[in-house]
């Protein structure tokens, strides 16, 4: 596998850690913002209202239990998808869903616990796309800081002929590369695997491309 572009990925695990009375909780919620919605307002602990300051030996603002300890971590989300092809065409889902209800993506969702990025991914095609897949090498990793997430793109190969709308798609169609609707596709991560993927393709090569998103990609 040949690495085009370069990102430093910080390693943020969800894990406990501490001692004494003082529990350290990573759990996967948006950082802090002036927007009271995104604001955490009581510990999954015990209850009690939460204040956002910075723990003695960080650097950054937490949200922190006074009545029992508990510092409530901000991570990244993980979301894991499969770029699938048959017979040169690419497997698309229609969004039946917000956010971008009615656009088309690739069967991708969030990671859950207990299972590898490869086995979320075979899952998140097998309930958007109703289809079985050969897992294939991972070729994406999108960093979409500002919605705090990290995007992981896999390859991989359809199974047999089935396919079909799971219950967050309204369609589901296999896509020559010229017939790809650029200009209805959900999410800049989507377009950017999908970008690369075709690129590869043509030359005959896997490479891991990593890239940050902030706003919609153009073609290139």
């Amino acid at each position: 596998m040949l690495f085009a572009g370069v990102a430093e990925l910080v390693d943020a695990p969800d894990s406990k850690s501490g001692s004494g009375n003082r529990v350290r909780v990573r759990v996967s919620l948006p950082a802090p913002t002036r927007n009271p919605r995104t604001y955490l307002k009581y510990c999954s602990q015990c209850g009690r209202p939460v204040q956002q300051r910075i723990p003695p030996g960080d650097n950054l603002l937490r949200y922190v239990c006074d009545a029992c300890s508990t510092i409530h971590y901000q991570n990244p989300r993980m979301v894991v998808g499969c770029v699938v092809e048959k017979a040169g065409q690419i497997l698309l889902c229609k969004r039946d869903i917000e956010p971008r209800h009615g656009f088309w993506t690739v069967p991708a969702g969030f990671m859950e616990n207990g299972e590898t990025l490869e086995q979320g991914a075979a899952r998140e095609t097998r309930e958007e796309a109703l289809a079985e897949v050969r897992m294939g090498a991972l070729f994406a990793v999108v960093n979409v800081v500002h919605a705090h997430q990290v995007h992981l793109m896999f390859k991989a190969a359809l199974e047999g002929d089935a396919f079909g709308a799971g219950h967050e798609t309204s369609e589901a169609a296999m896509f020559e590369e010229g017939d790809i609707p650029w200009d209805e596709i959900a999410f800049p991560s989507v377009e950017f695997a999908l970008q690369r993927y075709l690129e590869d393709r043509r030359r005959g090569e896997t490479r891991l491309h990593v890239t940050e998103v902030a706003r919609r990609l153009t073609r290139r």
